[in-house]
């Protein structure tokens, strides 16, 4: 038998991110999120200050090359 990884592109889809991260049972999706927390705060530890916060009346809109 063998054993191996196996990865092409359409793995790095956002498509593909998503339905790799739903399959996650909940408490490793939180994990996840302390962890990537985590990881910003220690790369900007002012993060959490309120100054950063700010409302938009815009609307966000997401680009995506053809």
């Amino acid at each position: 038998m063998e054993f191996g990884v196996f990865h092409d592109r359409s793995a790095e889809t956002p498509e593909a991110k998503a339905r790799w991260f739903q399959s996650l049972p909940l408490e490793d999706r939180m994990d996840l999120l302390c962890w990537f927390t985590d990881l910003a705060l220690s790369i900007n530890p002012h993060l959490a200050e309120k100054k950063h916060d700010e409302q938009t009346q815009r609307g966000v809109r997401v680009l995506r090359l053809p």
